[in-house]
């Protein structure tokens, strides 16, 4: 016979201290996703959901590598169950990166000339003031600034 399969997810220990924080991004990530975007171009809709998944990814990050407040188990089962981005977060391990809002801000083949995005450029070096990233609305992620 061969096991029947249930939805029931086993949860690490600890869950409990980091679960209410999750739930209510989560909700924040509902409402983001059904919230009207009227008179607002293709990629700005977008841009709170980015916001929101980075909020995720960068909580979860925290505990586990700069507080230390969460297993390594706990840690895992959050990148398995989709409650981070796995890549991002290994991109903020790496030195000029720590800051990082989205791994689209990186990628040479959706920017003009082959570089990076604009919001990668640090404050110092920038000639227009305010800037907005087109991909995630990021207003400057250079580990510089």
């Amino acid at each position: 016979m061969p096991k029947v399969k249930t939805n029931r997810v086993k949860y690490p220990e600890g869950w409990e201290l980091i679960e209410p924080t999750l739930r209510e991004l989560q909700a924040k990530m509902r409402e983001a996703e059904n919230e009207s975007h009227d008179g607002k171009r293709k990629c700005e809709a977008l841009w709170p959901i980015f916001k929101i998944a980075h909020q995720k990814s960068r909580y979860i990050f925290d505990l586990y590598h700069r507080r230390k407040e969460i297993s390594k188990e706990l840690y895992e089962f959050c990148m398995d169950q989709g409650y981070a981005d796995r890549n991002l977060i290994a991109k903020w391990k790496k030195p000029g990166y720590e800051r990082l809002c989205c791994l689209r801000c990186m990628q040479p083949r959706d920017h003009n000339f082959a570089t990076t995005c604009v919001c990668r450029v640090p404050k110092n070096l920038r000639e227009e003031e305010v800037i907005e990233c087109v991909h995630c609305g990021c207003r400057g992620c250079a580990s510089g600034d």
